[in-house]
């Protein structure tokens, strides 16, 4: 089993990988959270390779999946971080699954028979982000298709319901339907505050919230927390108004982090 249910699981990097530079600059940040806190977290580094789910097709996608594993691979040698990314086809699970510790599925996929079983083929972590639409209760079915071939480590993502147009809502009893199921719960707080399509062509958000999503959900029981972090974020190519700024990455871990460690208690 890759995840230890004895420290807090940190998710954490760009939205989008974007260049080798901005990728290594974070992964030396999140990497040093690691190190600082070795016995009480297990921080594994997310990036995506590409963001195939843009609200508009001129926006940027990403460096794609050959360099993108190059930079994940010099990541995992420099910084000991394992790794998580998407996949968006089921043809790129094996080759994911040859770098990348744990593959992601994106909620807007999570149906996806297909991919679920491929992922689950590689004998690879797989996390599932549930979709914006659905019960939480139903996810046990996105768990079962990942474990058509091989009994697969399976984790669950609570990233937002859609509520209305533009707007998400975090169900914070999501959390403990979700656990019921047997997979561990991550909350995504960076996704939690997004505001799908709500910035004219590209998805906004509301990061002053963040703090509130992330600190609420580990409340209701989660075992970890997603965190996208960006050193400029009002220039990343995605996500602008939902990454946290990489000065105050550590701040708002520790807080998580403490926060998890007094509800074990």
């Amino acid at each position: 089993m890759l995840h230890d249910p004895s420290r807090f699981l940190l998710i954490a990097g760009p939205c989008s990988l974007e260049s080798r530079d901005l990728c290594l600059q974070v992964a030396e940040v999140v990497a040093g959270f690691q190190q600082s806190y070795p016995d009480e977290v297990q921080v594994i580094f997310k990036g995506s390779f590409d963001k195939a789910n843009r609200t508009s097709a001129g926006s940027q996608r990403g460096p794609g999946l050959e360099e993108g594993l190059n930079w994940f691979e010099e990541v995992k040698r420099d910084f000991q971080l394992p790794c998580i990314t998407d996949i968006h086809l089921p043809e790129q699970a094996e080759p994911v699954a040859e770098v990348c510790d744990v593959l992601q599925i994106p909620a807007f996929l999570f149906r996806q028979t297909d991919i679920l079983v491929a992922a689950g083929k590689t004998n690879k972590a797989v996390n599932i982000k549930k979709g914006q639409f659905l019960a939480p209760s139903d996810m046990q079915y996105a768990v079962d298709k990942v474990n058509t071939e091989l009994p697969t480590e399976t984790w669950l993502t609570e990233r937002g319901t859609t509520f209305g147009y533009g707007n998400l809502v975090v169900d914070m009893r999501s959390i403990p339907i979700m656990k019921a199921i047997g997979s561990p719960v991550i909350i995504d707080a960076s996704h939690g505050i997004q505001l799908p399509g709500g910035g004219a062509g590209q998805s906004s958000g509301q990061r002053d919230y963040l703090p509130t999503i992330a600190k609420c959900g580990i409340t209701a029981g989660a075992d970890g927390l997603f965190l996208e972090t960006h050193p400029d974020p009002g220039n990343a190519i995605s996500d602008k108004d939902s990454q946290l700024p990489l000065a105050e990455f550590a701040v708002l871990a520790e807080k998580c982090l403490r926060l998890w460690q007094h509800l074990k208690t």
